[in-house]
């Protein structure tokens, strides 16, 4: 895929990437968004997100992120508009835009999203990120230390400081030439993926303390109902790493972090190891993402949704001999 060639002739350009905004997603928004002023100074870039975590205002153009919210004033038609780290139904107020305009383009790693959603498609769940995608599309004389930031970031977030079983070799490659441009790289882990305020630690300390083992110890579970979310005054971008938290448990082979979005509806996330694949999981319940790491919206009761989940998890569990 070529950028430069698809956007030659377009006078605007929109970016959006998926609903709840991580690192991945607004880290290949903005550095998309970075090397596209830069590779064309005169042309309308706009990028349109529910607003990222205050975390990620350290990557450049964070403050002139639109951000999408009931009532926002009619946009007009863009020439090219940019789906990132998600298919097009995960775009929220923005999926409208990217419907509208006159060429899109969907660039992502989700295995849900295989096949792709825009004229033009550059999606490969073997990645370890968006973030590593959008670097093989920018040209390398054009990479510098504002773009590299932002890529880097959403890097290291979506592989977990590069734990996770999605980096590969390409991916520690694109990471050296990242870090090549003179990024302080440790400030950039240290501030958006490790440090935590005082609340988030609390929030955190809680689903820990209340988590629970079922399945003879192969999974464990936890939730934040909406009274303790008042209680703690926080949202669920202070959620960041709970359910990562949790799947560090011994023995456990599967991990379910559920908060409370209103009653009897549930946001869930779910981590596994190479015995459960929760994409497959989530996409039962009309979800996605990625083999190791997805997510879904559920109603019910907490025991509704738990028993509902199981029943998939355990079947997986139970092919693979555990």
């Amino acid at each position: 895929m070529n950028i430069r060639e698809i956007c030659k002739d377009a006078e605007r350009i929109g970016i959006s990437g998926h609903i709840r905004p991580d690192g991945d997603c607004a880290g290949s928004c903005l550095g998309l968004s970075l090397y596209l002023k830069k590779l064309f100074p005169e042309k309308e870039v706009k990028v349109f997100l529910e607003k990222p975590a205050d975390i990620f205002s350290c990557i450049k153009g964070f403050s002139e992120i639109v951000v999408l919210e009931e009532g926002m004033p009619k946009v007009e038609p863009f020439d090219v508009y940019f789906a990132l780290d998600a298919r097009k139904d995960r775009l929220g107020a923005a999926e409208k835009f990217f419907e509208e305009a006159e060429t899109t383009v969907n660039i992502d790693h989700h295995v849900s999203n295989a096949e792709g959603c825009g004229t033009y498609n550059y999606v490969y769940p073997e990645a370890s990120s968006t973030c590593e995608l959008v670097y093989e599309l920018v040209e390398e004389e054009m990479l510098d230390a504002d773009i590299a930031a932002a890529l880097y970031i959403g890097i290291v977030h979506d592989t977990g400081v590069f734990r996770y079983s999605c980096t590969s070799p390409k991916t520690m490659q694109a990471a050296a030439k990242l870090i090549g441009t003179g990024i302080d790289f440790p400030k950039l882990i240290e501030e958006t993926f490790y440090e935590k305020t005082y609340v988030q630690n609390q929030i955190m300390g809680r689903a820990l303390l209340e988590s629970m083992l079922i399945m003879d110890g192969r999974c464990i579970v936890s939730y934040i109902d909406k009274k303790t979310m008042d209680f703690y005054q926080v949202t669920s971008k202070d959620f960041e790493g709970i359910v990562s938290q949790i799947k560090l448990t011994k023995g456990t082979d599967c991990a379910v972090f559920m908060y409370e979005i209103r009653t009897l509806e549930y946001k869930v996330s779910l981590r596994s190891t190479d015995k459960v694949n929760v994409a497959k999981v989530a996409e039962m319940f009309g979800g996605g993402g990625h083999v190791r790491a997805a997510g879904c919206t559920m109603n019910g009761t907490f025991h509704d949704v738990i028993n509902n989940l199981t029943v998939h998890i355990e079947e997986q569990l139970e092919g693979a001999g555990a």
